[in-house]
């Protein structure tokens, strides 16, 4: 059985979807570079020379998270160009949780001199990237990116997205309110 060598590309994107689910999981401070080459079917060496350090992997993974989430907006802007189509773009991304809790996890390490810069500047990024894509002013981004982070709480939590767990109580409330016409950012998504 002859196997497949991996090109320096494919095993990096493997490393980054491996380190995706490990810091899913356990966060910046739960995880450690041994947890993400098991998952990657690596030596924990190797993860090392390729990233050099837990903290440089970490923030390689925030970046791709980031970066995904752009690559989705610029697709749905380029069929249509308006802050909606990239709502409906984002509540597909509720599907890869993973992604979503990663950027949590990011924005939770943001105290970390070395992680705080890159996390603050990817979500600076996505905030040009959506006025640059719609031609929305600052004020309808900032309702578009609170409605978003709302979703993302909630779609961390299981409360919303696929696989929801039923939800009472005033959380179920603010579930059912989602999409309500009298939130102006809701039409957005």
């Amino acid at each position: 059985m002859t196997r497949t060598r991996l090109t320096a590309e494919q095993r990096h994107e493997q490393l980054l979807g491996a380190a995706l689910t490990a810091f899913t999981t356990g966060g910046y401070a739960g995880t450690t570079t041994d947890q993400v080459a098991r998952l990657a079917g690596v030596s924990q060496p190797y993860v090392i020379r390729l990233f050099g350090t837990k903290q440089q992997l970490f923030i390689a993974t925030v970046e791709h998270a980031s970066s995904r989430i752009e690559e989705r907006f610029r697709a749905a802007a380029a069929q249509q160009a308006d802050l909606s189509a990239l709502g409906s773009a984002y509540d597909e991304l509720l599907a890869e949780r993973e992604l979503i809790t990663v950027l949590l996890h990011g924005f939770a390490a943001a105290a970390d001199p070395a992680i705080g810069p890159v996390v603050r500047d990817c979500f600076g990024r996505l905030y040009g990237v959506v006025r640059e894509l719609t031609g929305a002013g600052a004020e309808e981004t900032r309702d578009f990116f609170a409605y978003g982070m709302l979703l993302t709480v909630l779609g961390a939590m299981n409360a919303v997205g696929p696989g929801a767990v039923a939800t009472d109580g005033p959380l179920a409330a603010l579930v059912g309110s989602l999409g309500d016409d009298k939130e102006p950012a809701a039409k957005n998504f």
